[in-house]
């Protein structure tokens, strides 16, 4: 059975600005530095495009994972939606939907996932994993945030 996280940041910045922040590998990485999360395959740096996959190798619960996630669809600058097209889920799907709000920014997630192993994995689910993925993606989207909200814009575009 999968297991669903949603989240909404406001971020006092243009809704084009956060899109690209937020589409923007450099950012991914710096938001995932305590996992020593690089982009290993795919597309490695700037901004990831329609159709695009980015192999990510980070540390996570002691062990070293490689994940590929494809961008299945996008919309400038309303939405796009990432997948696992390889990775230790069973399944996951990342929809980011972004709202115009005066000159400012609701960025909106849905992070649906599923845990191989049947009934160990929703356990897992339960006891520690959805946790886990919701301060992964609270991180990440602080860091979206306060470099959207900065007044400078990452390297690698945006």
């Amino acid at each position: 059975m999968p297991s669903q996280i949603l989240l909404a940041t406001h971020i006092n910045a243009p809704v084009e600005k956060v899109f690209d922040i937020a589409r923007n590998i450099d950012v991914h990485v710096e938001s995932t530095k305590h996992t020593g999360e690089q982009a290993i395959a795919g597309r490695t740096s700037g901004l990831i495009e329609l159709g695009e996959t980015v192999t990510w190798r980070a540390k996570h619960f002691g062990i070293w994972q490689n994940l590929t996630s494809k961008i299945t669809e996008m919309e400038y600058p309303n939405y796009f939606t990432d997948i696992q097209v390889e990775g230790a889920f069973k399944s996951f799907t990342h929809e980011h939907y972004f709202y115009p709000i005066l000159n400012q920014t609701m960025m909106r997630d849905i992070f649906t996932f599923e845990s191989p192993g049947g009934i160990f994995g929703e356990a897992a689910n339960y006891l520690f994993l959805s946790n886990y993925m919701t301060r992964l993606l609270l991180k990440r989207n602080e860091v979206i945030k306060q470099i959207s909200e900065g007044p400078q814009p990452p390297k690698g575009g945006a």
